[in-house]
């Protein structure tokens, strides 16, 4: 009882009410914009009926995401209080016209905005009738003092009585604080917070998009190791062999030497071969120069387009490389083509490699032999996607989509 009653009187002074008194006022001041960005979300949303609005409420969402992160501020500031920014919306494909459907079907944006719309009445609540117990409860208690100045004595029980009634504001301040304190937590984490399934798939993502950095690192360290050390060792072996051979009298020796050299040379072509399927040397200098290259080695005429503002991240550019390599020797094989035309861009938020060739058609992304069924997995590792279309008689067109940011 005795800690209660401590508690009570201790709460005008303590810290925490003045962090709390703090946070209301400054919040109140800093949900007026929010406040107005949620009133042009029901403007826009009215005229999004007509369709015109859909721009505008695009936008709004855009910014409704936005201020998570402007809310956060102060709430860390004064509570301590910290949350993850919402999941990036998902679209499905580039280009503006899918950005703004998954910006307008993004659950985070229209939970945004509703915190946005009731802020400003819950922090204005606080700061007003807060304010009121406040000042209200210092004029109260210390009327005694200066009641002299006002000779007609106030309702309610006279100095003393208004005084006590100063003392009750002045002790029920903190818990009226405390109380929009907890509400205004209750709607962040209902609107503002992802929920823990969100979080989950954030985690997931982040920790593949590591793993990948990590795959893509490693593979480097192993191209760069073989290159440098054991094929380093097989060329010296190799040319240790060709010493001993012209030192060799016995016709014998020297056809064993022989077989031991080719059989170097074998074990080189491969280990080359290893390295290439690792990390393409001509990938050190870009992914440009890689698909030029690849297009001067192609057995069918290449007209190559490549448009990429800014280098993209190593596993992207590998997937890139690897399947343009693929579409290039399936047209090769199996299309029966006399021209190929390569388009490599970057569309939207994604990368967009284009193989298309004159040949027969009919290529199906699980037919025998082509290897599509592995560039589509591939392509979904990495979030993207690939279509085929090959109507019988061509032209055959196939299409790798990955997003830039992964």
């Amino acid at each position: 009882m005795r800690s209660v009653a401590g508690t009570v009187l201790r709460a005008p002074v303590a810290a925490r009410t003045w962090r709390e008194v703090g946070y209301a006022v400054t919040g109140t001041v800093l949900a007026v914009p929010t406040f107005a960005i949620a009133v042009l979300g029901l403007v826009s949303s009215a005229l999004s009926l007509l369709t015109i609005g859909l721009p505008l409420l695009t936008g709004v969402l855009v910014l409704a995401r936005l201020t998570v992160r402007y809310f956060r501020g102060p709430a860390r500031l004064f509570l301590g209080w910290s949350w993850p920014d919402p999941l990036p919306a998902r679209r499905r494909g580039p280009g503006p016209v899918r950005w703004a459907g998954a910006v307008l079907t993004d659950a985070s944006g229209w939970k945004a905005l509703a915190y946005c719309f009731a802020r400003l009445p819950l922090m204005a609540a606080a700061a007003y009738l807060g304010g009121v117990l406040i000042v209200g409860g210092l004029l109260g208690v210390t009327y005694p003092v200066w009641t002299h100045r006002f000779p007609q004595d106030p309702p309610w029980g006279g100095p003393w009585g208004l005084a006590l009634q100063g003392v009750a504001a002045l002790l029920a301040f903190p818990w009226y604080f405390r109380l929009i304190v907890w509400l205004d937590r209750r709607l962040i984490r209902a609107l503002l917070e992802p929920s823990p399934d969100q979080a989950r798939i954030a985690a997931l993502e982040t920790s593949r998009a590591a793993l990948r950095a990590d795959a893509a690192a490693l593979l480097q360290r192993v191209e760069r190791d073989l290159h440098d050390g054991t094929q380093a060792r097989l060329v010296a072996l190799g040319v240790t062999l060709s010493r001993i051979g012209l030192r060799v009298d016995e016709p014998e020796l020297r056809v064993m030497v022989a077989q031991a050299q080719g059989a170097v040379m074998e074990a080189l072509t491969e280990l080359r071969d290893i390295v290439r399927g690792i990390h393409p040397p001509a990938l050190d200098v870009g992914l440009s120069t890689a698909i030029e290259t690849l297009a001067a080695r192609s057995a069918v005429p290449v007209d190559v387009y490549v448009d990429l503002p800014d280098r993209p991240a190593p596993e992207t550019e590998s997937a890139l490389y690897f399947s343009a390599a693929e579409l290039l020797t399936n047209v090769a094989k199996h299309a029966g083509a006399s021209r190929i035309r390569l388009d490599l861009r970057a569309v939207g938020g994604a990368l967009r490699l284009a193989v298309t060739d004159d040949g027969r058609g009919g290529a199906r992304p699980g037919g025998r032999g082509t290897g599509l069924a592995g560039l589509v997995r591939r392509a979904e590792s990495l979030d993207g996607a690939l279509r085929v279309d090959s109507p019988s008689g061509g032209p055959t067109t196939i299409t790798v989509e990955l997003p830039c940011e992964l």
